[in-house]
């Protein structure tokens, strides 16, 4: 079945909540999957590889997901691909993943987790959510005994013709062999949790789908069990870029990658056909004041930012902490003030020496990407010091510069605080 059944009126409260908020880009089988979530405890999971430190916002609708799975009555699975994460997910990808270490693997994992337990109840219950490692089947798999019993049913024909393969071959580009089994593994990661934890579901991005169906036909084929798959919209903002990115690159989930005030002010910078959408997407608001919100106009929409902005970052960080943001951004935007929670760029007496250049101060604050592109930033007159233009891209900056914290800015909407450590 392609696209969101429009007809089809589910039983599940779980299935009301994703065609509802926008969740729901397809499903294998809605009744059957409907009838199941209505009957019992369903046991769903999302695969993440560990290739970071942090998940980024592009992770994060498939986190509500699972959210919402718990808060509906059902159990989620966080899969960490400590196994896949060794081959790489060639999917919709212009070349091969760098290989890493089981080290590297490890100790991304270890990032990763963290986001986890923000979303997630982790305990004993039937509803509890499970974390579990695809190593824990994949590291000891014989390698014989897999080609005999696991890819004898996999079609070579059928499996050239998915997307996320021909997009690849099509462009001329390698697709090595160790990549091409990962839609094996990833199949039998499916048909592995339902055999020891009972799982009925399967969820994804639409870039998925292909994977998916492989893990539900190999577990009808092995065990002849009935499960399902069910993924959510790729999502791209309404000027048509990917959703997670932003001008200074992924917008990480893990607030040492990426801090709390910069998380908020990715969400406060949401465009105005956008907000409606993110909230029912992002937040836990109810659908009529998501409506509300995003039907808003000129600089009331504002205000609906600054709610999305609470929203999401209080469910990550802390409501503490998406305080925090929203006080600091009303002090640098309405005061011309110095926030507290800005991102810092503290110097040591020792790198300072005798002093530092502006530009290196824009580019290690990382409101620049280098040194030309700062001069750039100066040059085309967006660039500021304590609110103040700053046209003099040659300007030295001495110990005695830097007594009292500057503020630089790059354009309106972003700012770092330089200080003497």
């Amino acid at each position: 079945m392609n696209g969101v059944d429009m007809t089809y009126h589910p039983k599940s409260d779980f299935m009301r909540v994703m065609i509802e908020r926008g969740f729901l880009a397809d499903c294998t089988d809605y009744q059957g999957f409907d009838e199941a979530l209505v009957a019992g405890v369903v046991p769903g999971y999302i695969g993440f590889d560990a290739t970071a430190k942090s998940l980024h916002v592009g992770s994060l609708i498939q986190i509500m997901m699972l959210r919402w799975l718990q808060k509906t009555g059902h159990k989620p699975i966080t899969l960490m691909g400590g196994g896949t994460t060794k081959v790489g997910d060639p999917s919709f990808r212009a070349d091969e993943r760098p290989l890493l270490t089981e080290d590297q693997i490890d100790d991304n994992i270890s990032g990763i987790k963290q986001v986890f337990a923000k979303y997630l109840s982790y305990d004993d219950s039937d509803t509890g959510a499970l974390m579990i490692n695809n190593a824990e089947w994949l590291d000891g798999l014989n390698y014989l005994e897999f080609l005999r019993d696991i890819g004898r049913h996999f079609s070579v024909n059928r499996m050239l013709s998915f997307e996320s393969v021909k997009s690849r071959l099509d462009r001329e580009q390698s697709l090595s062999f160790l990549e091409f089994n990962y839609m094996i593994l990833q199949a039998y990661d499916f048909l592995e949790l339902n055999r020891r934890y009972g799982c009925l579901v399967q969820f994804g991005g639409s870039d998925q789908w292909g994977n998916i169906v492989n893990g539900i036909d190999l577990t009808r084929r092995v065990l002849d069990h009935e499960i399902y798959g069910l993924t959510s919209p790729l999502l791209t903002t309404s000027d048509g870029k990917k959703m997670g990115k932003s001008q200074d690159g992924a917008v990480w989930l893990n607030a040492e990658m990426r801090s709390p005030y910069e998380f908020w002010q990715f969400w406060r910078n949401t465009t105005d056909a956008d907000v409606g959408r993110f909230l029912k997407l992002y937040t836990e608001l109810p659908l009529d004041e998501c409506n509300r919100l995003g039907a808003l106009e000129g600089s009331e929409i504002n205000e609906a930012k600054i709610v999305l902005a609470n929203e999401v970052t209080g469910l990550l960080h802390g409501a503490e902490a998406a305080a925090a943001a929203e006080a600091t951004s009303r002090e640098v935007f309405e005061k011309g003030g110095v926030g507290d929670e800005l991102p810092t760029l503290t110097l040591s007496a020792e790198e300072l020496g005798e002093g530092i250049s502006v530009v290196q101060l824009i580019t290690r604050s990382g409101l620049a990407k280098s040194g030309k592109d700062a001069k750039r930033l100066i040059a085309e007159n967006g660039a500021k010091m304590n609110d103040e233009p700053l046209n003099n891209a040659g300007l030295f900056l001495k110990p005695e510069d830097l007594q009292e914290p500057i503020k630089l800015s790059a354009g309106k909407k972003r700012h770092a605080l330089v200080v003497l450590g």
